[in-house]
């Protein structure tokens, strides 16, 4: 779904249970961020007594058929979309396990800003979630339960690193990965084709073209950042290409102070992008800069293919006259070899009412069958499970394929990465600096990140 990342209150109270240490929950984070290329093995099952827990869910402890029983999912897939698209993966996971699926949809910033009190209450048996930090965090807190022996069923059906995504700390899996997406730069072929434009490929070309498209009379970079998480997207990019991904996943686990000069380095050059972004982005929702980029007032729009491929598609002549280019290379040495792509999925919550059967709807939805028939209807996210075969994929989605398998790593994006806390933190800070992108003002956010940086992580 889309990267409507708004942490709020996931690190808020955490009555009900131990707050795990934020700190040591982010050691060991390096490979989880990873989808592309995860360095070393898998990690490690640790045993324990509570591996075969059951629930009593009247099913007899797994002992008998779970057919004919109901479970609940918890849902943040708001936009129409992928509703329906959830709707449809739902349907034929009843169909397969005869098990009954109640969904129930909360709007998408509703449904994280509230995950953490949702969980501790009475939650769904299964909730859509995403992968790696932002899992490890819950199952940390004893809110999710190990799927291990789902893991046995459908693991041949990933790769390591999807199994590592989905892995918490402890070292037990918590999470069926579904789709993942690439964030880029998005752009209507007619419109560079009418101007005469060129897809740049190096900072200073990107930079030439924006003030291009501003004399030509368009907003050369649409944007909006109203709900808080579409700006951590572009502080990621403009991060991975300056300084690298490994320097971007220390800075998120706070190994990198945040008044670090590459951190400086970062807001000089989105600094110098300003005078070319659409201006009132603070008070604009995504969609609406999605609109002015599919209206072509604007040139361009960076932004996660789940989000702007997924508003393309309710008209087919516009999608198809859709593009998108990689975030272009500003230090050689890093080139374009990293992007963010985000990986979502689906837990099972520790107070799931009937275990068995919300297994048997997860050990559907882990196959490349159920990934493909998701993916009939969903024209913007691209699967995960091996050897998937998807002939309904469009151009984007195929293009989606190629350029994350190009990536040496791919970060998850900022509220994946990091601490939700520190996630929270920056919102208010990147809409400053959208406010006011002055080198002084820049020097004194820095200092207000590394503050609360220091608090969050001691």
């Amino acid at each position: 779904m889309s990267d409507v990342e708004s942490s709020g209150s996931t690190s808020g109270s955490t009555t009900g249970g131990v707050s795990p240490s934020r700190r040591n929950l982010l050691r060991g984070m390096t490979g989880a961020a990873g989808l592309a290329v995860v360095s070393g093995g898998l990690l490690s099952a640790c045993s324990s007594s509570d591996d075969d827990k059951k629930k009593d869910n009247g099913s007899g402890g797994g002992s008998g058929s779970v057919a004919g029983s109901t479970v609940t999912f918890g849902s943040n897939y708001s936009d129409p979309g992928v509703k329906a698209a959830f709707a449809g993966l739902t349907a034929n996971a009843t169909a397969k396990t005869q098990v009954k699926v109640k969904i129930n949809t909360v709007d998408h910033n509703t449904f994280q800003q509230n995950i953490t009190s949702y969980l501790q209450g009475t939650p769904d048996d299964l909730f859509t979630w995403f992968a790696g930090y932002r899992m490890q965090y819950f199952a940390a807190q004893g809110l999710a339960e190990p799927i291990d022996d789902v893991w046995e069923k459908i693991g041949s059906n990933f790769g390591p690193a999807a199994k590592q995504l989905s892995t918490g700390l402890d070292g037990h899996q918590y999470l069926v990965p579904i789709y993942n997406y690439p964030w880029v730069v998005f752009y209507n072929k007619s419109t560079f084709a009418s101007k005469g434009y060129t897809v740049p490929t190096t900072w200073d070309e990107y930079v030439k073209l924006a003030k291009k498209m501003k004399g030509d009379g368009l907003i050369p970079l649409a944007f909006a950042d109203k709900d808080g998480w579409p700006a951590l997207g572009t502080f990621d990019i403009l991060n991975l290409r300056i300084n690298g991904y490994d320097y971007h996943i220390k800075l998120m686990k706070h190994e990198i102070p945040w008044t670090d000069q590459g951190v400086n380095t970062v807001f000089q050059h989105w600094a110098e992008l300003m005078p070319y972004v659409q201006s009132g982005a603070n008070g604009r929702i995504w969609q609406d800069a999605a609109k002015t980029l599919e209206q072509k007032q604007a040139g361009m729009l960076f932004q996660g293919t789940n989000q702007v491929a997924q508003q393309y598609a309710t008209d087919k002549a516009n999608l198809a006259d859709l593009d998108f280019f990689v975030f272009p290379t500003i230090n050689p040495k890093w080139g374009q070899d990293y992007m963010d792509a985000p990986t979502d999925g689906f837990m099972l919550s520790k107070k799931s009412k009937n275990t068995d059967a919300a297994k048997a709807v997860l050990e559907y939805i882990g196959t490349a069958a159920a990934e493909q028939d998701f993916l009939k209807s969903d024209q913007w996210d691209v699967g995960l499970a091996q050897g998937l075969q998807v002939p309904t994929y469009n151009a984007i989605q195929k293009k989606s394929v190629q350029e994350i398998s190009k990536c040496k790593a791919v970060a998850q994006f900022m509220d994946r990465d990091s601490d939700p806390a520190m996630a929270n933190a920056m919102i208010p800070i990147i809409q400053k600096f959208i406010d006011d992108p002055s080198a002084s003002n820049i020097a004194s956010l820095q200092k207000s990140a590394e503050s609360q940086a220091k608090a969050i992580y001691s």
